[in-house]
Formats: structure tokens, sequence, C-alpha cells
């Protein structure tokens, strides 16, 4: 089976010299949920950038399903849906008309669009809000529909960075449930970053660590916890985090 997201060796190094992706691989099998954890400035938006093509990539380092991200962007493009961290969304359209024109512009039909925008809408609790503009919803509405306009076109492969950042403990809840659903019935990819670490360890099949550009552990919950002590991921987090820092934590965990 051709995986969602297929990374191999990537380096990334901005024209100023700043080295910010060091060989990094990462696979994500079809259908899986797989957390990118690390700190502030370690290179999880670089390598985002790089699989939606915001970022250039070296050819033939990233594959979704198979598509190369250089040599075929348009096609990885619809595969794709992204809920970046920062919150932009027209503020001239309203909620409703948000999800259309983003549905519209991957190509679906006007019916179509609206159909899936009304689902959306009733799925994010945001369908007493389909006539307002962004700039009037709160910031957790904001952060729903930023995410409903991610999924509004059927993507295979979802990437949600700090996709709960700002929100209620009880949205958050709602939103792990629909994101677990997501995946088990329509069988969505699902690459998560998140500094909420019980949000990981609720959610994710498979996790990532990132610092300075290098993964430096990565396995399930259980096997990172078991090899870098726990009772949580919390707790193994800061360990690898600390001995990243200091050069003590050299390989990935298999």
């Amino acid at each position: 089976m051709i995986p969602a997201l297929e990374i191999t060796d990537l380096d990334k190094a901005y024209d100023d010299g700043t080295r910010a992706l060091h060989g990094v691989s990462l696979t994500l099998p079809d259908g899986g949920f797989h957390g990118l954890l690390g700190p502030n400035g370690s290179g999880k938006s670089t390598l985002i950038g790089m699989i939606t093509g915001l970022v250039r990539a070296p050819a033939g380092h990233v594959k979704v399903f198979g598509h190369d991200a250089v040599t075929d962007p348009r096609r990885v493009r619809t595969l794709v849906g992204l809920a970046p961290q920062e919150v932009h969304l027209d503020r001239f359209l309203t909620a409703r008309e948000v999800l259309v024109f983003h549905g519209r512009y991957f190509g679906m039909t006007k019916a179509d669009a609206g159909e899936r925008a009304d689902e959306m809408l009733a799925i994010f609790d945001l369908e007493g809000k389909a006539g307002t503009r962004p700039n009037r919803l709160s910031g957790g509405m904001r952060r729903r529909l930023l995410i409903a306009r991610a999924l509004v076109h059927r993507p295979r492969l979802a990437i949600l960075d700090e996709p709960t950042a700002g929100v209620d403990l009880e949205l958050r809840h709602e939103l792990w449930s629909y994101l677990t659903r997501l995946r088990e019935e329509q069988r969505t990819s699902i690459l998560l970053t998140t500094h909420y670490l019980e949000e990981a360890e609720a959610l994710c099949g498979r996790i990532s660590m990132i610092r300075a550009g290098r993964i430096v552990a990565e396995g399930t919950v259980e096997e990172i916890i078991a090899r870098f002590g726990g009772p949580r991921l919390e707790d193994a987090y800061l360990r690898v985090m600390h001995g990243a820092m200091h050069g003590a934590v050299s390989e990935v965990t298999p």
C-alpha cells in the first residue's frame, strides 16, 4: 500500500545559510494518525511548508500518496488539506462563503461545495454563524472554521498545525472525537502538530519528536515512554528534548 506521506532524508537550508532540516525521514501510512512534536523553531513549520508546496523542497524527497511534491505539486495540493497555526480567513466573506469558495477552488461543483459547507458548519457547531464574517467570530470559532476549511474538499491527507490552540477544553475534546471519526470512517490520514502532549497521547498512533531540524525520537506512545521513561508522554518528551539539547539522544526508536 502506498503511504499517505513519505519523507526521505530531507535537508533544507535557506538562502541565509540557516539549516532548518537535517536528514529528516518520516512515513505516514494510509489511514494513519501521526503526531509531530517539538519546541518552537524545531523545523515543524518548514517541514509542513515543504509537504504543501509553500517551501521549496528537493525533488524526490517528499511524496504524498506516491506523488512528488516538487514535480507534481498540483496533484499533491488536491490531496492535502492544511489547517495552519496562524488563522488567516477572508474577512470579506461569510463563514459559509469561506467554505464554499475553498471547495470551488479545489474543483468541487457549486452544489457539492454548498452541501459540503453546510455539513462542515453543522459538524463544527457553526450553523448559527453561517452568515457571519470571520472577524466577528470568537477566537475558538475562527479556529473551528479554519479546520472546517481544511477538510471541506475531502482531502486524503489532513495536516493540522496546532488545531486546538486557543479553544476551550470541551471543544478540544469534541474536535478529538471528530478527528478520530474522520480517520476511522473516511480513512483520512492525519499529521498533527501540537503542544498539548495529552492530545498527542490520546489521538496519535505514532509520534515523531523533532528538535533543531532532526527527528530525535519516534515510535508509539508506549514505545517512547518505555524507552525514555514515564509514566506519561510529557515526562518522556522532556527527557528527549533535554537529551537532544545536550547531545545525549542520537538514535530514533525503531
